[in-house]
């Protein structure tokens, strides 16, 4: 369940990026939206590799290598650093601060699992995992279990790439499709081996805002049955974005996304400590525009505005 994961669809098409728009999408509605936009988060993270190592956002040497064709071969032209900052002028035209946005989000979702995995954590769950390359990236190789769940196009798109790549879907990652409004994630988790009762890493980005509150309480009360030790990293877009009173400056992702009824659910900042403690879960920290900058932007010397309108949380099971 992957949009607004970074750059929206208009700015990808306005780069010159073609989306994929599979047959069956047509008929999918609000879901396809969700599944086709996947490939601009990608996008950012594998721009940002072309860039000096100190001054790189995120660092991820697989992020290019599951993009289509057509997008792999925009993205390679931001070798030239005119094209990338063409591409990112762009973005910020239709997602102000998105690009570092994403590209911070990421790469504190990535410290956090590298924390769970030091910390003797073996299982990691990524709820909405689009291209992400976390699970080959950091989980698989540390030989630690990772469960990729997405909707099933996205969780076929990723399979091909996974074998292109590297002839099979690697050892100890298993893909699982679920749809989180109307499928029983827990169920489907357990089939492919999850002992919900161990400590588990669970991964959530990018995805509660396309749920109906039902569909964010529902996969929490599933989450509520984790053993304790468990640990989540999650996103969130801000209700008072969602409710119009504060745009900001998004105001073209309001329209396309709020206005246009694709985005459902938000929390305020303050209300996401109750709102988890119903399900048995303590929020440990929250990170947003400011933190992003502090944390990640400013050390690389890059002058980049950060989106407001999302926010990061981590909270731990007791």
């Amino acid at each position: 369940m992957c949009s607004f994961r970074g750059i929206t669809p208009g700015a990808l098409e306005a780069a010159g990026a073609p989306i994929s728009r599979e047959p069956q999408e047509v008929t999918m509605g609000k879901r396809a939206t969700a599944a086709r936009t996947a490939f601009g988060p990608m996008v950012i993270v594998a721009c940002e590799q072309y860039l000096p190592e100190p001054q790189r956002l995120i660092r991820d040497n697989l992020a290019l290598r599951f993009l289509p064709p057509a997008v792999r071969l925009l993205t390679g032209a931001c070798k030239w650093g005119f094209v990338r900052q063409a591409l990112m002028n762009k973005a910020e035209k239709s997602a102000p601060g998105g690009w570092a946005g994403i590209a911070c989000r990421k790469r504190y979702i990535d410290d956090k699992v590298s924390e769970a995995v030091a910390a003797g954590i073996d299982s990691v769950v990524v709820l909405g995992a689009g291209l992400d390359t976390l699970a080959c990236r950091l989980v698989a190789r540390a030989d630690v279990h990772a469960y990729e769940v997405d909707l099933p196009s996205n969780i076929e798109y990723k399979q091909a790439g996974m074998r292109a790549t590297y002839g099979r879907v690697p050892r100890g990652v298993a893909l699982v499709p679920v749809d989180f409004e109307t499928d029983d994630l827990g169920n489907a988790l357990v089939k492919n081996g999850l002992r919900i009762e161990k400590a588990t890493m669970f991964v959530w980005e990018a995805v509660t805002q396309y749920l109906t509150e039902e569909g964010v309480r529902k996969t929490l009360a599933f989450l509520s049955k984790a053993g304790a030790g468990s640990r989540m990293v999650f996103t969130y877009v801000r209700k008072d974005f969602l409710d119009g009173a504060d745009f900001y400056g998004a105001q073209q992702i309001y329209k396309r996304f709020v206005a246009g009824r694709v985005w459902h659910f938000g929390l305020a900042p303050e209300k996401v400590r109750a709102f988890l403690s119903e399900y048995g879960w303590t929020e440990r920290g929250q990170a947003g525009r400011s933190e992003f900058a502090s944390r990640y932007v400013e050390p690389a010397g890059r002058h980049l505005p950060v989106f407001g309108i999302e926010r990061c949380v981590y909270a731990e099971k007791l």
